[in-house]
């Protein structure tokens, strides 16, 4: 049973802007894993703005509730390279309240445009 869908968008270059207007901004965002490669080296901007639209999405699939925060849904990839979503805190804790069981999420990236969909199923 679907308990959530969210979708979400996010302008590549406008969220570049804001990565530079405030550096620290990206540890507000994301975990220290979300922010590399599997070989170490810093993630592109158009893939962080994926990874930004998707935590916009799973706030949507759980109802939009205020008092998320953002490194408490995490975008990892797989070996694959498939995107896998792990949640924790405030995030673990309102999917357990919608009796969220498993999460899909995809990501895209395309002409200066980052998205997301995210499935909460129960």
């Amino acid at each position: 049973m679907i308990v959530g869908v969210g979708i979400d968008v996010a302008e590549i270059d406008r969220f570049a802007r804001s990565l530079e207007r405030t550096p620290e901004l990206a540890d507000r965002l994301f975990v220290p894993a979300e922010l590399l490669l599997p070989g170490g080296e810093r993630r592109g901007v158009a893939s962080l703005a994926a990874r930004f639209a998707a935590k916009e999405a799973v706030a949507k699939a759980l109802g939009a509730p205020g008092g998320l925060r953002w490194r408490d849904a995490e975008i990892r990839q797989e070996d694959s390279g498939r995107p896998r979503l792990e949640v924790r805190g405030t995030v673990a804790a309102r999917a357990a309240e919608l009796g969220v069981l498993a999460w899909h999420v995809s990501l895209s990236h395309d002409a200066g445009v980052a998205s997301a969909v995210v499935i909460a199923e129960g």
